[in-house]
């Protein structure tokens, strides 16, 4: 049963095809990982395996922590997701997950978040676009009406306005498994996925298959 794994970005490079033409890839340094913990509904409400990635160093983990990992393994682990499944019946506990999970050709979804960009305006935010830019206007990049004065007298929430872009988790779905490199623990996904290289990233099988989308806040 593929579950999913954790990984980290490294970054994109390019792959040539038989005809010669460059095809956009990402490469993820995926695992090892380590099941930590099993979740069924009888004692948690619903079934999950939380899995844990990246060694870290003994002070900077405090000791329920300890406490919690000392039971699937020794290393010590920085990050733990969760990952819902049916049934943890053929699952145990300490079990590695590498790439070796999954298929080359295999169909997964990628999610992480996306490159902070700071406070940014409404053009760059939103795509508004841009007033006039002759001579004597005052309407270059501001946002026009955001909405009636005397009623109801107040900006609703949600007003698309200048504000904090991207940070946000988004899942791109539908990326397609060009190679996997067993000894390096390497996963190469053609296209682009969320977040800068280093960046956390959650891996599984595509829930349904088709042309690769992305869903999710900016």
């Amino acid at each position: 049963m593929s579950i999913g794994i954790l990984g980290k970005k490294l970054g994109m490079s390019q792959f040539f095809d038989d005809q010669g033409k460059a095809i956009p890839v990402t490469l993820i340094e995926a695992g090892p990982c380590r099941i930590t913990q099993l979740k069924t509904a009888k004692t948690d409400g619903y079934s999950a395996v939380q899995i844990g990635f990246g060694l870290t160093r003994e002070k900077l983990v405090n000791q329920p922590s300890k406490g919690h990992l000392s039971k699937s393994g020794k290393e010590l682990l920085r990050h733990l997701r969760e990952f819902r499944v049916e049934t943890v019946d053929d699952v145990k506990l300490g079990t590695p997950i590498t790439v070796g999970s999954f298929e080359l050709g295999q169909k997964v979804d990628v999610s992480g978040d996306t490159m902070g960009r700071g406070f940014s305006g409404y053009q760059k935010r939103h795509g508004f676009s841009r007033g006039p830019m002759s001579h004597g206007s005052k309407n270059h990049r501001q946002p026009g009406s955001t909405g009636a004065g005397t009623t109801p007298g107040r900006i609703y929430p949600g007003k698309r306005m200048a504000g904090r872009y991207g940070g946000k988790q988004i899942t791109t779905r539908g990326l397609t498994i060009l190679k996997i490199d067993n000894e390096r623990n390497l996963l190469v996904v053609k296209g682009s996925v969320p977040g800068k290289p280093g960046s956390l990233l959650n891996i599984r099988p595509a829930k349904r298959v088709g042309a690769p989308t992305t869903q999710g806040g900016k």
